[in-house]
C-alpha cells in the first residue's frame, strides 16, 4: 500500500522490503527505485530486523509496522515512521516517525504524521493514537501538537529518562 501526501509518497514496508533496508542503502534504492542518503534513518538496522521478526510472527500485523516517506519532487527517502504493532484490545495504536536531518523544520514530519493519523483512523477499530517524546519541548512534540495531540502523561523511562505520553481521540481528531 502506497499513501500519498502533496509531498510525500509513503511506502508501505513488506518483509521484502526491510530486508532490503537492512542489507544496505543501495539495496532498498534499487528495490524501491529512489535515492538514499546515508543518514536517512536514526533507528537502525536494529528497528528494522525487529520489524521483520514482528511480521514474520504475525502476518496479521501486516500495514501495523513500518513506512518509509518518499520525497516526490526529490524520489528520496528521507526518514521512516509507521506504528508499533497492530491496535490494542481497546483500539489503541502508537505511532513514530523520523525525518533526516536535511528535511527537518520543513513540515515533512507533520505531513507524513497526518497521513498516518489518517491511515489508523480508516480502521474502524482503531479509537485512540499515542505516541511518546523525550520529556521536552522538542520538533517532534511541537509535530503533535500540531497534528492536535494532547500530553497526557509524564513517565521515568530507566535508559531516556522522562519522557512524555501523548494521545489523540478518533473523536476529536480534526482533519489538519
Amino acid at each position: 500500500m502506497i499513501l500519498e501526501t502533496a509531498r510525500l509518497k509513503i511506502i508501505q514496508c513488506d518483509v521484502e522490503i526491510l530486508e532490503e533496508a537492512v542489507k544496505g542503502n543501495s539495496n532498498v534504492a534499487t528495490k524501491l527505485d529512489v535515492k538514499v542518503p546515508e543518514n536517512w534513518t536514526e533507528f537502525g538496522k536494529e528497528a528494522l530486523e525487529y520489524v521483520i521478526n514482528k511480521l514474520e510472527e504475525n502476518t496479521s500485523e501486516s500495514g501495523w509496522w513500518t513506512y518509509l516517506p518518499i520525497h516526490k519532487s526529490e524520489n528520496k527517502l528521507i526518514g521512516s515512521g509507521g506504528y508499533k504493532g497492530k491496535p490494542t484490545q481497546g483500539g489503541e495504536i502508537e505511532i513514530g516517525y523520523e525525518i533526516a536531518p536535511k528535511y527537518r523544520n520543513q513540515g515533512f514530519a507533520t505531513e507524513f504524521t497526518i497521513a498516518l493519523i489518517e491511515n489508523a483512523f480508516k480502521d474502524d477499530y482503531v479509537k485512540l493514537i499515542s505516541a511518546h517524546t523525550l520529556g521536552e519541548f522538542n520538533p517532534s512534540t511541537k509535530v503533535l501538537l500540531k497534528c492536535g495531540f494532547e500530553k497526557v502523561d509524564e513517565l521515568n523511562d530507566p535508559d531516556e529518562g522522562i519522557i512524555w505520553k501523548w494521545e489523540l481521540q478518533k473523536n476529536k481528531y480534526i482533519k489538519v
